[in-house]
């Protein structure tokens, strides 16, 4: 059989190439390992409990934010209920309790009111995290290279020529004495990575610039509402998708992607298909691409020197839990509360902290209670606990070692959960824990990753890894090229490589 276009992986950012190639008349083939669409972006039913496993918030919907322009043109906004989150987080430690607005007026009202001492830097660091998101999307990404060479270019984007190898840690070292106030602008670090001084100041300014100038938004019923109804776009209009199939190569002739071998995740040997396509796009995790798609051997050194020997991002640990009561009722007040613990003093702290046993390590708590979030029954909640986490302290464990071991995270992070809000374990009615073992089976992305390559300097902005792949014909739409990770990232990477293809 033979498409315009076949996806590897129904991630976002392959949902969102599809949605928006089929409106534009293409034949779409989209394979899937799992049983449902979306990768992160998905839900699961536990009891009464719709469990969200991805969506914490999506950020922006405001006219500086692009998905702004891919969403009304998918009718996405009018097929879903997107819910402003009332606060942007609650910052929680020993001697600091503070809640950040979503709006950059008021969080720099709340700032300066806390530290008065720091008001001049203050000022500052909103003016270059606005500056840089602002001056990111004034360029249209495909005329970058072109304006590159232009000598007005730097006058174009100063911030970001000036800052385009700088850390987030770099930066709050030049505004700031208050080591607390770091600590409150970094809260929500995990985000996107787990150090300071290695995450890159410009995916973190436009990330936060985009929560600060459009606030963040929860999908009424869950993430698994946005993976379905882009994947009815590509349904709708004569696409096809094979769930519970995984691709086996990408079939390279002459230098030029043509087509791919999928077979049944259960399937023997023997029982192999093929399907031809004019363009492939990988949503996959690139570096599985190069490791076990790519079986042509000068295509594979050809991605694979492209590419390079890049970092792979971190994991995430969560615990995914059904209340009986919900925690507002409990006398929660705030949707996202970040805890720090108290021998977290410097900003320098933070990595060490992200690797530290899970009864000292940083943890965010989303009360979906505080919304109208369609994920359980009247008189029920859901929540979930999240901390960054490293696949190298799951995966040499034994299955009893392994299930102990998750056991001991999930009492240890909900005990300290009780501990700031009292009475909340007592109304836990289900629990449960992914680790990046579990990510890492049901995406397939190496390190059990949900952040794909690391946004540090050397690979994030400009050094991303480009959509267009230099194998003709061969298209990357994911976390892993650019721009990044996040829901966010994978949809703009998939609308862009729509337009790469549209192009072409």
């Amino acid at each position: 059989m033979s498409y315009d276009v076949i996806i590897i992986g129904s991630g976002l950012g392959g949902l969102t190439a599809g949605a928006k190639l089929s409106r534009e008349g293409k034949k779409v083939l989209l394979i899937e390992q799992h049983s449902i669409p979306g990768g992160c972006a998905t839900t699961f039913m536990r009891k009464d409990f719709k469990v969200e496993v991805g969506l914490h918030m999506i950020d922006g919907l405001d006219n500086g934010d692009p998905k702004l322009k891919i969403f009304k043109e998918l009718g996405v906004l009018d097929n879903l209920e997107f819910q402003r989150v009332p606060e942007f987080y609650r910052f929680v430690k020993p001697g600091v309790d503070i809640t950040i607005p979503d709006s950059y007026e008021q969080a720099i009202k709340v700032l300066k009111e806390r530290f008065p001492a720091e008001k001049k830097g203050i000022l500052k660091f909103f003016k270059v995290i606005l500056a840089l998101r602002k001056e990111v999307f004034r360029v249209p990404r495909q005329k970058w290279r072109m304006l590159l060479s232009m000598p007005l270019f730097p006058f174009l984007v100063p911030n970001l020529m000036i800052r385009e190898n700088t850390t987030v840690g770099q930066f709050l070292d030049t505004l700031f004495d208050d080591e607390d106030l770091k600590l409150v602008l970094l809260a929500n670090l995990g985000y996107y990575h787990d150090d300071p001084y290695t995450m890159t100041l410009l995916y973190y300014s436009v990330a936060q610039g985009s929560f600060f100038g459009g606030g963040g938004y929860f999908i009424k019923g869950g993430s698994q509402m946005l993976s379905g109804y882009l994947a009815s776009i590509i349904e709708d209009h004569d696409g096809k998708i094979i769930y519970n199939h995984t691709v086996d190569e990408i079939v390279i002739e002459n230098g030029v992607a043509i087509g791919v071998k999928y077979s049944k995740k259960s399937a023997t040997k023997g029982e192999q298909q093929t399907a031809y396509g004019k363009c492939i796009v990988s949503n996959a995790a690139l570096p599985n691409v190069i490791g076990e798609l790519l079986k042509d051997t000068h295509a594979k050194t050809k991605l694979s020197n492209a590419v390079g020997d890049l970092e792979i991002g971190p994991s995430i640990l969560s615990v995914y839990l059904g209340f009986k009561k919900p925690p507002k009722d409990l006398g929660n007040r705030s949707y996202s509360t970040i805890f720090f613990d108290g021998g977290l003093s410097s900003q320098r702290d933070i990595n060490e902290y992200h690797h530290a046993d899970f009864s000292k390590r940083i943890f965010i708590f989303v009360d979906y209670s505080q919304l109208d979030s369609g994920l359980a029954p009247e008189g029920k909640s859901v929540g979930v606990i999240s901390a960054m986490d490293y696949l190298s302290d799951w995966d040499s464990l034994g299955k009893e070692e392994y299930k102990e071991r998750k056991e001991l995270a999930a009492q240890t992070l909900i005990g300290r959960l009780d501990k700031l809000i009292p009475g909340i374990k007592d109304e836990i009615e289900y629990y449960e824990v992914g680790t990046p073992t579990t990510i890492r089976r049901y995406t397939l992305n190496p390190n059990g990753t949900a952040y794909g390559y690391a946004q540090i300097p050397s690979q994030a902005g400009r050094k991303r890894v480009k959509i267009k792949s230099p194998i003709r014909n061969l298209f990357f739409a994911s976390a892993w090229s650019e721009p990044g990770h996040g829901f966010t990232g994978a949809i703009l990477s998939g609308y862009w490589c729509a337009e790469e293809i549209i192009r072409n």
